[in-house]
């Protein structure tokens, strides 16, 4: 029985993505197949943005492209080749009606061959998440969500298509480009990791039916901005750093998005990006980081919330909208919620 159960685990660990979305495409909500070609032409992009950021130094494509986003941020160089791979990709594919990327001020509107527009899904994305860490060697990423479209098919999208709470996800996924490559997604089926490789450019199931950590001993957080804070996250941090049971929790914070919610996934921790003094709103994106990642950690049995209420179901009001976000084990998600709470 022992070596069956060993033999069944190596056999899953030996399949690949393209073979796990066959397999899979009956749960998704809608199987006609426009998803599973959609986290296809995903797979395809972040094996071309994966191959340059392993070049980044040998070529000229590190540092910044000398231009800001719609969010005021100085773009890099990678930050453009990603955005443009990832929106060509998914246009040459004619799957989807709509793209919306947190490097684009608008949406676009993708009309089918026949300028039909009967596509169903729109994708929204963050291309390069923590690019400024590619010039030192740090793991960076790509964040992306779909939708399927509110308007009727046939007609081009609108604002409306993007602008929807994160509850009405079909999908969203990471990709991190880091000592390995791995592309970690949900259908909301619960959460599969396959990691590439790279000899023969083949995503394999890795980490099937990830989870978090009902409680974790990291806490990811930018420390520095402690004085512009919120009390209740000051009141949370000083609670994470008092000896007490099977604390002082450890302080791990990149500064990657991606790679700090992935850590946190794997070995159970919380990551914070609250409001301060100097960004009142937050800084993260509901749109494109937060509410694709809370979709995440909450098929992996996490929590995500804007430190009151569950991000997922925020009624965005605007594409590039901030919130602050607490996001990873869910033990430790509502005990830094009860910090917020008594602070109000």
């Amino acid at each position: 029985m022992h070596q069956q159960l060993q033999r069944f685990r190596m056999e899953e660990r030996n399949k690949t993505l393209g073979e796990f979305i066959i397999e899979n495409q009956n749960a998704f909500q809608y199987s006609s197949g426009e998803l599973s070609r959609i986290i296809n032409s995903i797979r395809l992009a972040a094996k071309v943005v994966n191959y340059k950021v392993n070049k980044a130094g040998l070529v000229d494509i590190v540092g910044a492209a000398g231009e800001q986003n719609i969010q005021g941020e100085d773009q890099q160089k990678l930050d453009v080749y990603a955005n443009e791979v990832f929106i060509q990709t998914l246009i040459n594919r004619e799957i989807v009606c709509g793209i919306a990327s947190e490097e684009n001020d608008d949406f676009i509107t993708v009309a089918g061959g026949d300028n039909s527009h009967s596509n169903k899904y729109v994708v929204l994305m963050d291309p390069l998440d923590g690019s400024s860490n590619i010039d030192v060697n740090v793991s960076v990423g790509t964040i992306f969500s779909v939708f399927r479209r509110v308007t009727p098919i046939g007609t081009p999208v609108t604002i409306q298509d993007f602008l929807q709470p994160g509850t009405q996800q079909v999908a969203a996924g990471y990709v991190i480009y880091g000592t390995s490559t791995m592309l970690v997604y949900t259908t909301g089926h619960g959460v599969n990791g396959f990691t590439l490789n790279p000899a023969i450019g083949t995503f394999y199931l890795s980490h099937p039916n990830m989870k978090y950590p009902k409680d974790g001993t990291i806490y990811s957080i930018n420390e520095g901005n402690y004085v512009h804070f919120p009390q209740g996250v000051k009141d949370y941090i000083k609670y994470c750093q008092l000896e007490e049971g099977n604390r002082p929790y450890t302080s791990r914070y990149i500064g990657s998005l991606v790679s700090d919610m992935h850590r946190n996934m794997i070995k159970g921790g919380i990551y914070i990006y609250p409001t301060s003094s100097k960004a009142p709103k937050g800084k993260l994106r509901l749109l494109y980081e937060c509410n694709p990642m809370a979709f995440i950690a909450e098929q992996a049995g996490g929590k995500a919330s804007n430190g009151y209420r569950r991000i997922m179901e925020i009624q965005p009001t605007e594409l590039h909208q901030r919130v602050p976000f607490f996001c990873g084990s869910y033990n430790m998600v509502q005990k830094a919620e009860s910090f917020m709470e008594a602070a109000k």
